[in-house]
C-alpha cells in the first residue's frame, strides 16, 4: 500500500454511512475512498477501528481513555459489511487536483504506520468523521469554507436527532452528558456526526491562495442500497411514561401508608438504591472520567452515591420509628435543585424531575410523621 498511485486517474470520495440498530452504530460512519481507474485498487480507509477484546476495554472506554485506529480494506468488502447490516453508503466525488490526492494518499498511508495507527477517541472532538474531514483539509492547497449554519444546535440536539428511535439508548446518554453539551456550537463542532459533515462537504468550497474557489464535492450518489431494519423495541415504555408511574405509585403507596401509620420501607430500598445506581456511574463520570461534558453535570445534585450509603441507616430509622435528619437535609437539596433548574444552562434527562419528587416525597412524609410525634 505504500506506493503512489497515477494521480491524474485516481478518485477520491468522502464516504457516508446511515445509522444501524447497534448502540455504537446509531450515528452512521464516515471514510475515505481511494479509488485507481489504472490499476483497478479500490481502498476504505477508515479511522472507527476498535475491539472489544482488547485488555480492559470497558474500563478504559468507561474513563474515556479508549483507542481507536485507522484501517483499510477494498471497497468491496466494506460495501458487503454495510449492505449486511442494512446501512445506505452515501458517495461524495472529492473535486481534489493531481497533487492534493497524492499529498491526500501519502498522509493517509503515513497514518497507517503501525505507530501511527492508534488515537484517542473522543466521541464529541476526535472521532472516525472529524478525522476524515481533517485529513482532507490537511491535503488541500489552500483552505476549505464550509456554509453557513441554518440554525444554531447543540451537541444534544443532534445527539437526540440520531437517538429518536432508541429512548432508552438517549436517556442513558442524557443521564452522562453535562451543560457543555447544550451550549450552541459552530459548524465545526457539528461536524463530529457524519450526516452534518455530508451536508456542509456539499455546500463547501475550496478556496486558493489566489483567492480562486472551486466546489468541494464534484458529485453525490448513492452506492450501497440501504434496507429498512425493524428496529428491536427496547421496553414497551418510554422512560419518562415509566418514571411517571413509578412516581404515581409511589404517591400512592405512601398516602397509604400514611393512613394505615404502616411502614412501606421496601419503597425506600427500591428508590434509593435506583437514584444512588444512577448517581455511581453519574459521579465516576464527573470525577473520574475524560468523555467530552461529563465533568459539567448538574444532575450528579440528584444522582449521586449519598442514597446508597445512607440507605441501610435510613431504613433501620424507618423500621424502628426513629428520627434521622437525612430526609429533612435530602428534602432540602432536592427542593433547591428544582427550585433552581430553570437557572442552570442544561437540558435534564426526563427521569430526574419525577424521581426527584418521588424522593422528595418520602422524605418530606418521614418529616410530617416525626414532626406530628413530637408535638
Amino acid at each position: 500500500m505504500a506506493h503512489a498511485f497515477p494521480a491524474d486517474s485516481v478518485e477520491v470520495s468522502l464516504l457516508t454511512c446511515s445509522p444501524g440498530t447497534e448502540v455504537y452504530s446509531l450515528y452512521g460512519h464516515t471514510a475515505i475512498r481511494v479509488k485507481s481507474y489504472t490499476t483497478g485498487e479500490d481502498w476504505v480507509f477508515n479511522y472507527g477501528v476498535f475491539s472489544f477484546n482488547r485488555p480492559n476495554f470497558i474500563w478504559r472506554f468507561t474513563r474515556g481513555e479508549c483507542d481507536y485506529q485507522i484501517g483499510a480494506l477494498p471497497f468491496a468488502y466494506f460495501a458487503e459489511e454495510y449492505e449486511g447490516r442494512g446501512s445506505a453508503v452515501y458517495q461524495q466525488v472529492l473535486n481534489l487536483r493531481a497533487s492534493e490526492k497524492e499529498r491526500l494518499w501519502t498522509l493517509l498511508v503515513e497514518n497507517m504506520r503501525p505507530e501511527n495507527r492508534e488515537y484517542r477517541y473522543n466521541f464529541l472532538y476526535d472521532n472516525c468523521t472529524t478525522r476524515a474531514r481533517d485529513r482532507i483539509e490537511e491535503a488541500v492547497e489552500g483552505k476549505i469554507i464550509y456554509p453557513e449554519q441554518d440554525t444554531v444546535r447543540t451537541y444534544r440536539e443532534i445527539i437526540h436527532q440520531y437517538t429518536a428511535q432508541h429512548p432508552w439508548a438517549e436517556l442513558g446518554n442524557d443521564i452522562c452528558l453535562g451543560a457543555e453539551a447544550d451550549r450552541p456550537i459552530s459548524v465545526r463542532d457539528e461536524m463530529f456526526a457524519p450526516f452534518y459533515l455530508l451536508r456542509y462537504a456539499n455546500g463547501a468550497v475550496i478556496q486558493g491562495s489566489d483567492g480562486s474557489t472551486r466546489p468541494l464535492v464534484l458529485s453525490q450518489s448513492k452506492v450501497v442500497e440501504g434496507r429498512d431494519v425493524e428496529i428491536q423495541k427496547e421496553f414497551p415504555w418510554s422512560p419518562a411514561l415509566s418514571v411517571w408511574i413509578l412516581f404515581f405509585c409511589v404517591a400512592g403507596l405512601t398516602v397509604v401508608e400514611r393512613w394505615r401509620h404502616a411502614c412501606f420501607w421496601g419503597i425506600d430500598i427500591f428508590l434509593m438504591s435506583l437514584a444512588g445506581g444512577i448517581g455511581l456511574v453519574v459521579t465516576f463520570l464527573f470525577f473520574f472520567s475524560v468523555h467530552p461534558t461529563v465533568g459539567s453535570n448538574w444532575q450528579i445534585w440528584v444522582f449521586n452515591p449519598i442514597p446508597l450509603v445512607a440507605m441501610p441507616w435510613v431504613v433501620w430509622c424507618a423500621v424502628k420509628r426513629r428520627k434521622t435528619y437525612y430526609h429533612p437535609l435530602n428534602a432540602s437539596v432536592l427542593i433547591l435543585f428544582m427550585f433552581f433548574s430553570a437557572l442552570i444552562p442544561q437540558d435534564f434527562c426526563v427521569v430526574v424531575v419525577p424521581l426527584a419528587l418521588a424522593l422528595l416525597l418520602r422524605s418530606c412524609s418521614y418529616w410530617i410523621s416525626y414532626r406530628k410525634k413530637e408535638k
